[in-house]
């Protein structure tokens, strides 16, 4: 999440980069991050708690905290950033990553799969 936030908020204007020119890349790079991020979360508070929080909740947990964290960013970029510029479209492909991968940890690890999480 420190890459993240460092990324999202640092100015690269200055940086001799590779200039690839997809339409709307920055959106799946947006959701793959979050995904990840909130993918990743639910075994953070599962393993903090040592399963003691039930895993819908962690779920529910883990999607919301991304969710927000990403709206925040965008904001920040908004407000603090020159160069940078905080985008709709970009917190709604943050939230439906973040919503995809809390679910996809369920439905791998909630039992009806072959993952299973021990409790």
């Amino acid at each position: 999440m420190v890459f993240v936030t460092v990324s999202s908020l640092v100015s690269f204007s200055d940086s001799d980069g590779v200039d690839i020119d997809i339409p709307n890349f920055d959106k799946v790079v947006h959701f793959c991050f979050y995904f990840g991020a909130a993918f990743l979360g639910v075994f953070f508070i599962r393993e903090r708690t040592k399963a003691d929080t039930p895993l819908k909740k962690s779920v529910w947990y883990a999607a919301m905290v991304a969710i927000v964290y990403g709206i925040i960013i965008e904001v920040l970029q908004y407000s603090l950033t020159t160069d940078r510029h905080g985008d709709i479209l970009d917190a709604l492909a943050n939230s439906v990553g973040a919503i995809a991968g809390a679910f996809i940890a369920k439905s791998l690890f909630s039992g009806e799969r072959w993952l299973k999480w021990k409790n």
